[in-house]
């Protein structure tokens, strides 16, 4: 298998998980990292044995060795620094959520399309195997008609000015940055356009929402979300059919447990697969596996996806009235 040259972009905290699952893959060549600082560049390619340490994103965009680049940075850069990488010819992997808004996410994709480039939201729980043992469940029938899903993703989060999370400059709130994850599962078994999206937030002094409640219609289902850093949660899912149901270990994103259950709640199938090294190397092998295969788009994580998503949050935030400074 053909070995590929990775960029990093960012050296925050998602950037540390995803490097250390770099390391443990066969494929990849820890190749190059990214900052604003090249203090902070150069420790993390030391930490983590890249060759190269840039103290510029496009000094690290125009390397032409570097074959896939992933974007680590607050949501409110990814536009921009997606945008240099394809510029510059770069595959890229882009951390969730792509952009601020849909209309971002759409420039991103049509731009790496003219390109002839790879682009993928790093959904990685869209291709964990937990995730896709769910699927296969689905799809093979075994809960019947889909009848209701519930998927929440709340953890406490003491209030800091100076973190993203709170942030409007930096895309913050917790529908980007937590809701993206159940609004994914639901597209992925409800379908990508509900009838009817009903939500509420709590927009804190910073102006982004702190907490937030979403609801989405279907024609013959629907769906409840909960998102936001004010409580702890178990942060379970449950997709519930006419025939059983399918529910999702705490943490559900995550998880390394998935089980089927019968009309009556009883586990008649269960399904444990544990990471080999912290569950990001999945998404780094569907990446190989796209570009030893040619293609521009990953059918596990499809841009239709990407955006379908995109969309519902837009709607949310319409609703909320809740603008970023930067769109």
């Amino acid at each position: 298998m053909k070995k590929y040259n990775w960029a990093v972009i960012g050296t925050g905290r998602i950037a540390h998980t995803f490097a250390e699952a770099l390391k443990g893959c066969d494929d990849a060549v820890l190749y190059a990292v990214g900052s604003r600082s090249k203090a902070k560049a150069k420790s993390f390619a030391e930490e983590f044995g890249f060759e190269k340490a840039y103290g510029s994103y496009r000094e690290l965009a125009e390397d032409k060795n570097i074959d896939v680049v992933y974007i680590a940075t607050p949501m409110s850069s990814h536009f921009a620094d997606v945008m240099l990488c394809i510029e510059n010819g770069k595959n890229v992997l882009c951390e969730k959520s792509v952009g601020l808004n849909c209309s971002q996410a759409e420039q991103m994709i049509s731009a790496t399309k003219e390109k002839g480039l790879f682009f993928m939201e790093a959904m990685w729980m869209k291709c964990r195997p937990t995730y896709l043992k769910a699927i296969e469940w689905f799809n093979s029938g075994r809960i019947g008609a889909p009848e209701y899903i519930k998927a929440d993703f709340c953890n406490l989060v003491e209030y800091d000015p100076n973190d993203r999370l709170f942030s409007p400059e930096c895309g913050g709130g917790a529908l980007l940055d937590l809701a993206v994850y159940p609004l994914t599962l639901v597209s992925d078994f409800l379908g990508r356009e509900p009838v009817k999206i009903t939500s509420n937030a709590h927009i804190g002094r910073d102006g982004v929402d702190l907490s937030n409640s979403i609801l989405l219609d279907y024609e013959n289902a629907y769906a409840s979300v909960n998102t936001g850093f004010e409580i702890p949660n178990r942060n379970n899912a449950v997709i519930c059919g006419s025939k059983g149901s399918i529910l999702f270990g705490d943490w559900f994103f995550c998880t390394c447990e998935v089980s089927l259950l019968d009309h009556n709640g009883k586990v008649i199938e269960k399904s444990i697969i544990e990471n080999r090294i912290n569950g990001y190397e999945y998404e780094i092998e569907e990446v190989h596996r796209c570009l030893n295969s040619g293609l521009t788009e990953s059918s596990l994580v499809p841009h239709s996806s990407t955006l379908a998503v995109m969309t519902m949050m837009d709607t949310c935030r319409k609703d909320w009235k809740m603008l970023y400074p930067n769109e």
